[in-house]
């Protein structure tokens, strides 16, 4: 199994007057939970392309291994609608995207768990893979993090029965269309040779061992060579992640983009609809509320944790299930200020962990229940979001990007992106704009 030993770091971060903090662990026993923390008011501690892009489709069972036969072409990913553009007036969907940190399944079985969820509520999922939960403990040496000694990893590595529980599930998850996006190797945080200190190059090192610790798993675990390979071709899949403590954005994201990565959600925002930074979508946490706080925090159950029960793990029982619906009700609010507002997607973080009594996993799997069965509500992974954006007019997206948290147009949406969406149209076809332009369309 995954290494036993717990790590929390603590950094500092402060945005404007509210509490943020972003916690990033491994998965179970083998994960750490680290964080960034302000200090806010009242002193409260913690904080796809369009269809004509889409991959042709593979004959049914065709199977075409790649390098060692850890992974394989299969074609187009199942279960995954092509992005359409607005139609002019179209109020845009709520887009809801549950992303897990460090994604692995070990003995509390909560990946296979929320896979299972996801399908019954219809919904797919952002999975960040640690690479080396897809690395023996034996083979820990092949590890050489930037500015670490090599085989050094604060969450520390896996087993063989972890590995093969763990692509079980990867496997299954992108079979269902869910995304396999990556939170890198060894989670190191902190102003001490954390992520944050890393230059550019030092960010290729780590993506491409991250890379390599999926593409490689039959080489490093030869007695897993009879398992099935993962159904995707990973330097084509991976395209988006989310760094550890969210620590080293910048130069992660320098290193990316020339990588081939489309999106990347490890920063800090409001509920606004996303801009293109640095060439790639930023799409980052959101400042969410805490009910009965006088602060917001980020929307991550680690997030909450820390406010509640501090760094504690497993903080007093009896307040267990006041801290759950308290992280329920708060992204219940965050949903609903969205949904009948600027219909800004909703990015929501988790880690599979079972802290304070695994409250926060039941307040996602109650919110999960509550927001994918609304209408117009699509709960999607960071891919299915990102391919939606890349469809859009630009014009449109940069009208919504104008509407505040919770802010619907007052004209409506028909009348809002109307006209922008009909004179967009009409330019694409050379006609000249008419009196009619302006009407709500």
């Amino acid at each position: 199994m995954m290494a036993a030993t717990k790590r929390i770091a603590m950094g500092v971060m402060a945005t404007a007057l509210v509490t943020v903090l972003a916690g990033c662990s491994g998965t179970g026993a083998g994960g750490s939970a680290s964080g960034e923390a302000g200090t806010g008011a009242g002193a409260e501690k913690g904080a796809h392309g369009a269809k004509e892009n889409a991959p042709e489709a593979a004959p049914k069972g065709t199977v075409k291994l790649i390098g060692d036969g850890s992974t394989a072409f299969t074609g187009a990913q199942p279960k995954v609608p092509a992005a359409q553009r607005l139609a002019p007036g179209q109020k845009p969907p709520q887009f809801v995207v549950f992303s897990w940190d460090g994604a692995g399944e070990d003995s509390q079985k909560l990946f296979s768990h929320f896979r299972g969820v996801a399908k019954k509520y219809n919904a797919t999922m952002t999975y960040f893979l640690s690479g080396v939960y897809l690395l023996p403990e034996e083979k820990r040496s092949l590890y050489a993090p930037p500015q670490h000694a090599a085989g050094r990893s604060d969450i520390g590595f896996n087993d063989t029965e972890g590995i093969r529980n763990t692509l079980a599930e990867v496997r299954a998850a992108w079979k269902d269309g869910n995304e396999i996006g990556t939170h890198f190797n060894g989670h190191f945080c902190g102003p001490d040779r954390g992520v944050g200190t890393w230059s550019v190059e030092e960010w290729k090192s780590e993506i491409n061992q991250a890379k390599a610790f999926v593409k490689n798993w039959k080489t490093n675990a030869p007695e897993l060579k009879g398992e099935a390979p993962l159904p995707f071709d990973y330097d084509q899949e991976l395209i988006g992640a989310r760094t550890p403590c969210l620590e080293g954005q910048k130069n992660m994201v320098a290193a990316a983009r020339d990588m081939g990565f489309r999106y990347d959600s490890s920063g800090v925002g409001n509920q606004v609809w996303p801009k293109k930074k640095d060439g790639i979508w930023d799409i980052p946490l959101q400042l969410v509320p805490m009910p009965g706080r006088a602060f917001e925090t980020l929307s991550m159950d680690y997030n909450f944790m820390v406010n509640q029960s501090g760094t504690k793990t497993q903080g007093d029982p009896s307040q267990h299930t006041f801290w759950g619906n308290q992280m329920r009700d708060g992204l219940l609010q965050a949903f609903d200020r969205s949904y009948n507002g600027n219909r800004a997607p909703l990015i929501i973080g988790n880690h599979f962990e079972s802290w304070n009594g695994g409250t926060y996993m039941r307040a996602i799997e109650e919110t999960i229940a509550k927001v994918c069965t609304k209408e117009g509500v699509r709960c999607v992974s960071f891919k299915q979001l990102a391919d939606w954006l890349d469809a859009q007019d630009p014009k449109v997206l940069a009208k919504l990007t104008t509407l505040g948290v919770g802010e619907e147009p007052k004209e409506g949406w028909q009348t809002y992106l109307g006209a922008q969406a009909v004179a967009a149209q009409r330019a694409e076809k050379g006609e000249a704009a008419g009196p009619e332009a302006g009407d709500a369309g």
